[in-house]
């Protein structure tokens, strides 16, 4: 074979081999492109009282709208507490729900697929409550009495770390586990001693019933989360963005609205206007440790995951350490807020 004929061959190899490689290159892209445009028939979320930017996303209607011209519906499911939001991801009847930080952290060490991608709020919408008339006057007061909490959620693990402040445990009260309204209900009949509250039940029962915070603390209270189904996450990240975004609008909303925003937390809580303005004003922070959820929020949850232990909240063989290290995911808030 003369040189010319060799130099000839290995050309045509070279360029049989960047065939090859383009080939492959462009069915990679097909894929990454399939991958891309891969998209649910329908998004479903929650909604509740205590997030008040899920009413608003409701309300408005422009995450519906944005959706429906790629063919995605929506549909809005109700939670009356954290503990039903985290029944529904972990039922697979909603691929996003709104919790407390604490109570994210519960679902995901018993098993429940979650991740934290945003964080909506830093609330006091916990504390503990008393009636007008009661002898409770602090803490240590508590023991031996009889409490309503809805557990689970975030006035329950508020009750559980303020009665480790003063020593107390689950074991030193009379938990009586209702859903926050009959709890504010059970109070103010004189069927218990305490109620941990929650906005906006908490404050209509300050402003009607003339009860009284007996404790608060707002670092106890372990924030406001929006949690996604982990599967989902996994296979639709554009479309957790875009409900990322619409939360973030919502949010920055509320801040420039207050009053509007009352006005719809008052008619879909049907409580009065001066009740939702104070859960807004007075106890809910929009405008600082929000949005990505990231060292602010670990740090809440890092005092909470022991309690899951020693309280046995925690199944068998469940370890919350590992269950936060494996929750929170802000990949997707990254991408969407600057």
């Amino acid at each position: 074979m003369t040189e010319r004929a060799r130099s000839l061959g290995l050309a045509a190899l070279a360029l049989l081999a960047m065939g090859g490689s383009g080939c492959h290159d462009s069915q990679a892209s097909k894929q990454g492109a399939a991958a891309e445009v891969a998209k649910p028939t329908e998004i479903r979320l929650d909604y509740a009282t205590y997030n008040l930017s899920s009413l608003v996303l409701k309300q408005q209607g422009l995450l519906d709208a944005e959706l429906a011209k790629d063919g995605i519906a929506v549909r809005w499911v109700f939670s009356a507490g954290s503990n039903k939001a985290n029944e529904l991801l972990a039922s697979g009847s909603v691929d996003f729900a709104s919790t407390a930080g604490a109570a994210a952290l519960l679902a995901r060490t018993n098993g429940v697929p979650l991740k934290v991608i945003y964080v909506y709020s830093k609330p006091e919408w916990a504390a503990l409550v008393v009636g007008p008339s009661s002898p409770i006057t602090q803490l240590a007061d508590l023991k031996g009495k009889k409490i309503a909490a809805t557990r689970g959620t975030d006035p329950f693990f508020f009750l559980l770390r303020s009665l480790a402040a003063v020593g107390l445990h689950q074991r030193d009260i009379e938990l009586v586990h209702l859903q926050h309204g009959d709890g504010r209900q059970a109070l103010i009949r004189g069927d218990v001693d305490a109620w941990a509250g929650l906005d906006p039940f908490m404050a209509s029962a300050e402003l009607r019933d003339h009860a009284r915070l007996v404790y608060r603390n707002i670092d106890f209270n372990s924030f406001g989360t929006l949690n996604a189904r982990e599967d989902f996450l996994a296979k639709y990240p554009a479309q957790a963005q875009r409900v990322i975004k619409h939360y973030e609008q919502a949010r920055l909303w509320i801040l420039a609205h207050k009053p509007e925003a009352a006005a719809l937390l008052a008619a879909e809580g049907k409580i009065e206007p001066d009740v939702a303005l104070r859960q807004i004003v007075e106890r809910t922070v929009l405008d600082k440790d929000v949005g990505i959820p990231g060292e602010a929020l670990h740090q809440a949850l890092v005092a909470v995951a022991p309690i899951l232990s020693s309280e046995k909240l925690a199944g068998a063989g469940a370890d919350p350490t590992r269950a936060l290290a494996e929750l929170i995911a802000p990949a997707a808030a990254q991408a969407v807020i600057k």
